[in-house]
């Protein structure tokens, strides 16, 4: 789905209390606009396509980079010279820039305001013979919303949540608590997994892949259960939905989707496994993020992964990995942290050492060198060293062209894990022995089911994934503080998690002052 239209001359940026009424005077950029448009499916097909558009631009400097530098397994990294603004995620400091999180902000609205559009003129559009399609839509549209408020509000904590197109007098409303934001999630997700059908997109060549399913969207409903009812210590999510009813969605992806674990890890992985890579198109990818490389340097596209780049070794291509800015260098905590055998390490990080690489880090002007890399998402070269992205015509700043995992199937097995907790303690067992026994390929590594042994091992089986993070202010602030804190004989490696802050990161700076005093800036900061 890579082809958006542009409905409104003001659609491609929506910031709260950033807008006057100026803008309801602006002449459209194009013929297309809400009063003329909305007539046809395929009318509402470029509306909900634009609606997806805003995912891939969660892929620069969005919440996956954020929530692994502000967790414990990866510190800020960079380059020694960078903007003292580029390195700080790691330090719980953000004295100098508030305004570091000011894309995930916006990119979350962008998609709100063009889920809102699409929603609201939905029963303008002739059906004809298939009025299934409009519900489908509704269904795929609802769940996009739920997950641009989700990003928000797990980042953010108290958000502004939005069911509707604001009008002029509310460019400037307050936050609500996270049981409003919370409800409209769990409603928009519920009505998601309960309309669509039992479509599974994964199969290789799919032209469906990377849209939203019945089983994408009951796994995202465990998810926000999860973060939802143990940070704020609640029973349901937001009185839409109860414990029972989150295991028997969960359950039902486990059993009915027809996803299923990909033999082996690596293969997951291009990096890792590049000669065995089983393709991103596969069984165990539930929910993905699609990116291709056909920008060719257009900075005006967002069709590449933009992300990637962030991670790579800085300094030049150094064996099969190519260059990129060095940034969220591994702690190596976290290499230690897998068991002997443990096949999930070596997939995950590079070892530099370990595979024979020389990283000089003072040559590379590497900040925060710990020896460890990102081998997830880490773009490779070609056999004479140079970026495929590049030998396909591309910039390899923009043009990296993986897919990011937003949902695993062995992430579904470990929420289902968690949630038959205490209820089927069997069913937990298994669903956490199918993870373990495929990191190991063998039996001989079950540990008994517990709270404590799933939360490690979602730390393991989802490292750098973007989860670690918000899995651990889940759990509470000290938690998270007890895992985070790091003290070292090198200065530059010693963090402190503020408690203070309640787990959650700054708001952009920009949007408070443009509030114009409507929202605050979260406690600590």
């Amino acid at each position: 789905m890579k082809t958006y239209i542009k409905l409104f001359a003001v659609s491609s940026l929506f910031v709260l209390g950033a807008c006057s009424t100026d803008f309801l005077d602006t002449e459209p950029s194009t013929i297309k606009v809400e009063e003329n448009f909305y007539k046809t499916p395929n009318d509402a097909y470029q509306g909900l396509v634009a609606i997806y558009d805003v995912l891939q631009r969660e892929a620069y400097g969005g919440p996956l980079l954020i929530s692994e530098q502000a967790s414990d397994d990866c510190f800020g990294g960079y380059g020694v010279a960078d903007a003292q603004a580029d390195v700080e995620w790691d330090r719980f400091l953000f004295v100098t820039n508030k305004d570091m999180n000011t894309d995930v902000w916006k990119n979350s609205y962008l998609g709100i305001y063009r889920a809102n559009i699409l929603l609201a003129n939905l029963d303008k559009i002739n059906w004809g013979a298939d009025p299934a399609l409009k519900t489908r839509y509704e269904a795929e549209a609802r769940f996009l919303r739920a997950h641009f408020h989700f990003q928000a509000a797990k980042m953010f904590g108290d958000i502004v949540p939005l069911d509707h197109i604001i009008t002029s007098g509310e460019f400037q409303l307050p936050r609500q608590a996270a049981e409003v934001t919370y409800a409209l999630i769990a409603n928009d997700l519920k009505f998601a997994s309960d309309n669509l059908n039992n479509d599974n997109y994964s199969q290789k060549g799919n032209a469906n892949y990377g849209r939203i399913t019945k089983w994408a969207a009951e796994a995202y409903l465990a998810r926000t259960f999860l973060f939802y009812t143990d940070y704020y210590k609640k029973a349901d999510l937001a009185g839409v939905v109860t414990k029972a009813q989150a295991t028997a969605y969960i359950n039902d992806v486990v059993s009915n989707s027809g996803h299923g674990l990909v033999a082996d890890f690596a293969n997951l992985w291009l990096a890792a496994s590049f000669e065995n890579f089983v393709g991103e198109d596969n069984t165990e990818m539930v929910w993905a993020v699609r990116f291709n490389g056909s920008g060719k340097g257009n900075w005006a596209l967002n069709e590449g992964n933009r992300f990637q780049v962030n991670i790579a070794p800085r300094g030049g291509s150094i064996g099969k990995y190519a260059t990129g800015w060095g940034g969220a260098t591994v702690n190596p905590k976290l290499y230690n942290a897998y068991e002997t055998g443990d096949t999930r390490r070596d997939a995950t990080i590079i070892d530099f050492a370990g595979e024979g690489l020389n990283f000089n880090a003072e040559a590379r002007e590497q900040r925060q060198y710990t020896g460890y890399s990102w081998k997830k998402y880490c773009p490779i070269t070609d056999a004479a060293g140079t970026a495929i992205v590049e030998t396909n015509g591309g910039n390899f700043q923009i043009d990296n062209y993986q897919d990011y995992a937003i949902i695993r199937y062995a992430d579904v097995l470990l929420m289902a894990a968690e949630l038959n907790l205490g209820t089927n303690n069997a069913l937990a067992q298994a669903d956490l022995d199918k993870v373990r026994d495929r990191a190991f390929k063998n039996t001989a590594h079950r540990v008994t089911v517990s709270k404590t042994v799933i939360m490690n091992e979602r730390r393991l089986e989802l490292a750098l994934e973007g989860q670690r993070y918000f899995d651990l202010i889940r759990q509470g602030v000290d938690v998270a503080k007890a895992a985070i804190d790091n003290s070292a004989a090198d200065a530059q490696f010693n963090v402190t998690f503020r408690t203070e802050t309640l787990g959650w990161l700054p708001l952009p700076q920009s949007q408070i002052v443009l509030s114009n005093g409507t929202i605050q800036q979260n406690p600590g900061w």
